[in-house]
């Protein structure tokens, strides 16, 4: 074998495999197995050690890897002191580690095809393991203290070199299964082999001289102190004591069935009830989100037919507006026509008023006329041209044919008296016609005025009317509308009150259960406490094997650190988010002060019980010792100061003046909030084996700061608050946690 080896790395696939089955081992609500099997694997992670040790695993799969060595070194089997079952089969083993025997719990042990030469004699320590199988290894004997194993069902021994069985193997009185190679079996016999188990053990115990008996006699789980003790065979022994004692251990086994035929119908009854309180919340949840749905769809319905009878009133009211609109342009261009005749009337008057204005200035001019006619026209032509010049009245004389003679002409005395007075009397009828036509221009005008104004005022009441009409449908279409969301609010109001008390018994239910059954905070609570633990005993190691400049110690002193430096942060996160879920749903049903007062007293994991019984400042003061000790507050001096803190809160709220009432929307804060400068464990640590280290930089005070991300305990509180990086390994400090030691 070569002095110095290189270790052979595993392939990326089984690289990811070991990291999520770590991550999965890892998960809350995981189970109680870890298997980092087909790895590739040349010795055993130290994370995984540590997770069976702070998850408490029950069985550890480690099989058809490359292990030479069970125990890595700075590894204890301790850590596994809660395994049940230890996988170890397909690989390279050449030795079980001597302490083997500090796995009281262990119960099935597979070591099958490996390199073992021997089994160690600690192995007889195993009082509850019932399968151990040994199968194609290199064993040339078994030890005597094969004998010990009171609990031993099956053992297979084939296929390796073992020749000889120990007679001691004849204690062993529950074993049921023997399997070996029959051909090469020099004691006991090759016929005795070939016939069986039975025949082997009858043919030990008649060599150590002792009776056999069937193992059905013996087959109990766990056997107590006492039992182990009596259950120890004596070489020679009197025959009654046998049957004393088969009778004893019928008597014992008829008990163990009737507990445990007991014990599984109490555990089938827990399970139905459970499963119906399942059921029945299940069924609740149903009802509840059926009948909002059921509100819900009514509601849509109401207002999806409010919305059509709005949007239908909408449209008649549209409709009568434009029906009224059309009717006010009818009226309005009626009465615009008629203006336009009245006006047309008007100016044709005053056309006829021009009309004898200048029929009237023709006359005055008439009197002084200058006649030209023919001279073969007589007399009385002239008089008849200018009588109908005169009724014609033309603005210049009439053309006439061409003048033979232009003068001057005047009339006779006679002529000119009887011109006159027929003047007189076309002015007189001309006149009386202009009044006439006056009169009844006027008059008309006054009765088109008249019809104007009648149609105006029937207008204007029409338009009342319907302005009156309008404004009552309105009034009524928004009383009916209020009338509607009246009742639409009622609704609602009686769905939210129902939704509203529907919540509230969940969550009174939700609330009693999670009270009842909520044993994770303290199970978290507890893989911080050991972590914590680990991580003081790593530094410790690391400041006493500093001097040993070991580049593979040094490494494996850093993975252990930062495996558990990722638990612990895990850890905390979930311990916080619990926390928080917790808080938040049992804040509610507490008061503000009494909140405050259990997480001033770091004992806010009562919040639970303090909520379950609905306890309030007022019943505190009226509680003593003895009841919250009923309740379930187990610390005697806790139960003291809650209650002492308790009546100085009501003392110092009874003694305060009353303040103001904030306005509506504003809460007043109960408690001043503070933030603590570290975080703090949220339980204290155990009393350590090893001896606490000193603080690194002052070197008086005992290291109890926590340094995330590394990992390391090396400062005291005073002493950490300066520093941003570790003294140690000079990272980076994220987050510092104090520990607490237990005097």
């Amino acid at each position: 074998m070569p002095l110095f080896f290189r270790k052979r790395k595993p392939s990326e696939e089984a690289r990811k495999r070991l990291e999520y089955q770590m991550c999965l081992a890892k998960e809350a609500g995981a189970d109680d197995i870890l298997d980092i099997s087909k790895c590739e694997l040349s010795e055993i992670p130290f994370g995984a050690f540590a997770t069976c040790k702070v998850l408490q695993k029950k069985v550890l799969i480690v099989h058809t890897n490359h292990l030479t060595s069970l125990l890595p070194k700075s590894c204890s089997l301790l850590s596994l002191a809660t395994i049940k079952v230890l996988d170890l089969h397909d690989n390279q083993l050449t030795a079980l580690p001597d302490d083997i025997g500090q796995l009281t719990a262990l119960q099935v042990l597979n070591v099958e095809r490996n390199q073992l030469t021997y089994l160690p004699r600690s192995i007889g320590n195993l009082i509850q393991l019932q399968t151990l199988n040994v199968k194609d290894n290199r064993l040339k004997e078994l030890p005597d203290t094969l004998g010990e194993l009171r609990s031993l069902r099956t053992l297979d021994i084939s296929e390796s070199e073992i020749q000889r069985l120990p007679q001691m193997l004849a204690h062993v009185r529950t074993l049921e299964t023997l399997s070996l190679d029959a051909s090469s079996m020099v004691y006991p016999p090759q016929e005795v082999c070939g016939a069986g188990t039975e025949a082997i053990q009858q043919f030990l115990c008649k060599a150590s001289g002792l009776e056999y008996y069937p193992p059905s006699q013996y087959l109990l789980p766990v056997l107590e102190q006492d039992g182990a003790e009596n259950s120890r065979d004596s070489p020679s022994g009197p025959t009654d004591r046998f049957s004393s004692e088969e009778i004893d251990w019928q008597n014992r086994f008829s008990d163990y069935e009737k507990r445990k035929e007991q014990k599984m119908l109490e555990k089938l009854e827990f399970e139905r009830r459970l499963e119906l309180g399942q059921r029945e919340h299940a069924q609740l949840l149903q009802q509840s989100n059926s009948q909002k749905d059921e509100i819900l769809q009514t509601v849509k319905e109401e207002q999806s037919r409010l919305e059509q009878g709005l949007s239908e009133r909408q449209r008649y009211l549209d409709a009568e507006r434009q029906r009224l609109q059309e009717q006010l342009k009818q009226t309005e261009q009626n009465i615009s026509n008629r203006i336009q005749k009245l006006l047309q009337e008007n100016q044709r008057q005053k056309k006829s008023s021009e009309i004898l204005k200048s029929l009237e200035n023709e006359r005055k001019y008439s009197k002084n006329t200058l006649i030209v006619l023919p001279d073969c026209l007589p007399r009385t032509f002239y008089q008849f041209t200018l009588l109908s010049a005169v009724y014609e009245a033309p603005t210049s004389p009439p053309s006439l044919p061409s003048p033979v003679v232009i003068g001057f002409f005047n009339l006779g005395q006679p002529d000119r008296i009887r011109m006159e007075q027929l003047m007189s009397i076309t002015q007189e009828e001309t006149e009386n016609l202009r009044r006439r036509e006056i009169a009844s221009a006027m008059q008309q005008m006054l009765t088109e005025s008249c019809n104007s104004r009648l149609i105006q005022m029937a207008y204007e009441s029409q338009r009342q009317n319907l302005v009156q009409q309008a404004c009552s449908s309105m009034a009524e279409m928004d009383e009916r509308f209020q009338q509607i969301l009246s009742w639409q609010q009622m609704d609602q109001n009686k769905a939210i009150c129902q939704i509203l008390q529907e919540s509230a018994m969940q969550k009174a239910a939700f609330e009693a259960l999670q009270v009842k059954k909520d044993l994770m905070h303290r199970q978290i609570r507890k893989q911080i406490k050991l972590i914590e633990t680990e991580l003081l005993q790593l530094t410790q190691l690391e400041l006493k094997r500093k001097s040993l400049d070991t580049e593979a110690l040094q490494e494996m002193i850093s993975e252990q650190r930062w495996v558990l430096s990722s638990l612990l942060q895990q850890l905390l996160k979930e311990k916080t988010q619990r926390e928080e879920e917790l808080r938040e749903i049992l804040e509610e049903g507490l008061e503000r002060q009494l909140v405050a007062l259990l997480v001033e007293l770091s004992a806010e994991h009562y919040l639970p019980i303090f909520a379950h019984h609905r306890i309030s400042l007022d019943m505190l003061s009226r509680m003593g010792p003895g009841d919250l000790a009923k309740v379930g507050v187990s610390e005697a001096g806790l139960r003291h100061q809650i209650l002492r803190r308790a009546q100085e809160l009501l003392d110092a709220t009874r003694a305060r003046p009353e303040l103001p009432k904030p306005p509506q929307g504003e809460v007043l804060p109960t408690a001043p909030e503070e933030l603590p400068e570290a975080v703090r464990p949220s339980a204290p640590c155990a009393e350590l084996e090893a001896q606490t280290s000193e603080c690194v930089v002052c070197l008086e005070r005992e290291a109890q700061m926590i340094f995330l991300n590394c990992g390391h305990v090396c400062c005291c509180q005073q002493c950490c608050q300066p520093l941003r990086t570790c003294p140690l390994c000079r990272q980076d400090i994220a987050q510092r946690l104090r520990i607490y030691h237990s005097r």
